[in-house]
């Protein structure tokens, strides 16, 4: 569990951010002939995943579940066993 947080953490600090900016401009003109301008601007900070990467921390993990879980079983095995086994 401690190696899966650190690499998610590591993921998370080795991504690049992408910005995404978005500007609109909405001009309107009255019966006097007077224009009004105004503009607005959006940006946002998006955090790119490196794809390869969580799938190789995903792949890592579930191997490290499995040689838990495969362990556990084996352990419960033993301590169950009777003497005619």
């Amino acid at each position: 569990m401690r190696t899966m947080l650190i690499s998610a953490g590591l993921l998370l600090l080795l991504g690049a951010t992408a910005c995404t900016r978005e500007t609109a401009t909405t001009e309107t003109v009255s019966d006097t002939g007077t224009t009004q301008s105004s503009t607005t601007t959006v940006s946002a900070t998006v955090p790119e995943v490196d794809t390869a990467a969580a799938a190789a921390a995903a792949r890592d993990a579930a191997h490290k579940t499995g040689t838990a879980m495969e362990t556990a079983g084996k352990e419960i095995q033993e301590k169950t066993k009777t003497d005619g086994q």
